[in-house]
């Protein structure tokens, strides 16, 4: 076992003070933190008085990061990973880069943290006691509708992130074809200033966004399939 130690670490999904305090004791110890976003990392380490460095691990450098970041791994060092915002891993990159520590017998260790998911879950007033999360749906229309048919006969809470502009008409073409009834809670903002949980149906939903367009990424939580069924009971 490499004596090295990669740790998977959650920051604040918009409220500094979220952080907790294994993670800022974890950071201030670490080697090097590998971040989504460098400069967005800095200025969480430099709003709690952290100096260490940083290299950016996102989607389109993981790649070329991976046998960097393992090597020195394997060398003994420290290294911390995070994303944004939120835990890493959870529809961010990173779980590559878990699975090859995994597989080189390097210790992976998680610290959790604030995440957008379940905090949606708990501030929705949904029934989320059985869900599927979805991540982000496809941008492009055609494949956002047939994937969403593919859940229509999904009895679970649904729960995805959509950015603000194609959340109306990915609210419209869930009513279309999940049943505009289905329960809604909308959550942006989440621990910041303007925190906001709008809740509707599918229907309204799409309506309200339509009208007042929303700022920032969404959660969104649908509720499980109503008893009557909907549209997708053919």
């Amino acid at each position: 076992m490499s004596e090295g130690r990669l740790f998977i670490v959650g920051t604040p999904i918009g409220n500094l003070g979220d952080i907790t305090l294994r993670a800022l004791d974890v950071l201030r110890t670490a080697d090097a933190v590998a971040a989504e976003d460098t400069r967005q990392t800095a200025k969480l380490l430099n709003h709690f008085g952290i100096r260490v460095p940083t290299l950016s691990y996102h989607a389109h450098s993981a790649a070329r990061r991976e046998t960097e970041l393992l090597d020195r791994l394997d060398r003994g060092e420290r290294i911390a990973l995070v994303t944004d915002a939120g835990m890493p891993a959870v529809s961010d990159p990173g779980y590559e880069l878990v699975r090859a520590a995994f597989e080189r017998g390097i210790a992976v260790e998680v610290v959790p943290g604030a995440s957008a998911l379940t905090a949606a879950l708990a501030v929705s007033g949904i029934d989320t006691t059985r869900f599927v999360f979805e991540g982000f749906p496809p941008r492009e229309g055609k494949a956002r509708r047939r994937l969403f048919r593919t859940i229509a006969a999904e009895h679970r809470a649904i729960v995805f992130f959509e950015g603000p502009h194609r959340l109306a008409d990915t609210l419209t073409d869930l009513a279309a074809i999940l049943g505009g009834d289905r329960e809604l809670a909308v959550c942006r903002e989440l621990t910041k200033l303007h925190e906001q949980v709008w809740r509707g149906t599918l229907e309204s939903g799409a309506a309200h966004f339509q009208a007042t367009p929303p700022k920032g990424e969404a959660t969104v939580v649908v509720g499980p399939r109503p008893r009557h069924g909907g549209p997708a009971d053919g």
